[in-house]
């Protein structure tokens, strides 16, 4: 593990982690774009007044949802592949399979943002002339985004892990894939340990920070809301149970001057 001579050969060959890293964030951006666009989509048609895109988008999220990320990658490029369609890489392929898989998901943390607005708003969007997909839009998405964005960053590093279930997915494009087929390689194989430790570290620099900050924001999410709740109560606001004491207080005091009276 501590041989100077395979650290040299990592480092020799070090344009392979490279190609592998740029790889996997080219997938994990554009897929990201995907799966935002999906998102958005069946998020609305999940708290659509209407039932049947409510059912159709059900359907999508729990069935992306219970089938493995591996097995539709599979599914998508051999299917392609076998269909006679030209053109489709690998990298194509692992767009797309993210993107769909990550939609399912990210859909669910738009419809709970959704859920989150008071319905109030919506119907006094409704009142004013607004259709739902205006009122979703203009009204209702907008203040979504302070309560989205942490488990949205979440799913932004889960997308970027799930990179490697591309790994038997047509060919050696993303880190994970670089990585094995610099452990196994006939010149490199000595290494393989040390190309493992590097893999695992390029992910590590990349999610590592995006945890970070999904956590501070949500953190900061919360203190904000404590701060809102504590600015809207008055210093002089009474709480029932002293309003009780009071009267209580009060109605002794009459008691008494009406005995002393008599």
């Amino acid at each position: 593990m501590f041989d100077a001579s395979k650290w040299e050969l990592v480092w020799t060959h070090r344009q392979t982690f490279i190609d592998g890293t740029l790889s996997t964030l080219l997938m994990a951006l554009f897929g990201l774009l995907i799966a935002l666009a999906l998102g958005v989509i069946f998020g609305l048609m999940s708290t659509s007044r209407s039932k049947a895109p409510r059912i159709i988008a059900r359907v999508y999220v729990e069935f992306i949802q219970n089938t493995p990320l591996m097995l539709q990658a599979l599914f998508l490029f051999y299917a392609v592949v076998f269909s006679g369609i030209e053109g489709f890489s690998a990298l194509l392929c692992g767009i797309i399979a993210l993107g769909i898989y990550h939609g399912a998901y990210i859909s669910e943390v738009i419809r709970a943002g959704i859920t989150a607005v008071p319905k109030g708003q919506l119907e006094a969007a409704y009142s004013q002339g607004f259709s739902h997909i205006s009122a979703m839009f203009y009204i209702v998405l907008p203040q979504t985004i302070k309560i989205i964005l942490p488990p949205m960053v979440n799913q932004v590093v889960n997308l970027i892990k799930n990179t490697s279930c591309m790994f038997l997915a047509g060919g050696a494009v993303d880190l994970i894939s670089r990585t094995n087929a610099f452990a196994v390689g006939e010149g490199t194989g000595t290494a393989a340990g040390q190309g493992y430790i590097i893999g695992g570290v390029i992910f590590f620099i990349i999610c590592f920070p995006l945890s970070m900050l999904a956590s501070h924001w949500e953190k900061k999410l919360k203190m904000r809301d404590v701060a809102t709740v504590k600015a809207r109560k008055k210093p002089d606001d009474i709480s029932d149970a002293e309003l009780d004491m009071i009267i209580e207080n009060k109605g002794g005091e009459g008691n008494g001057r009406v005995d002393g009276q008599s």
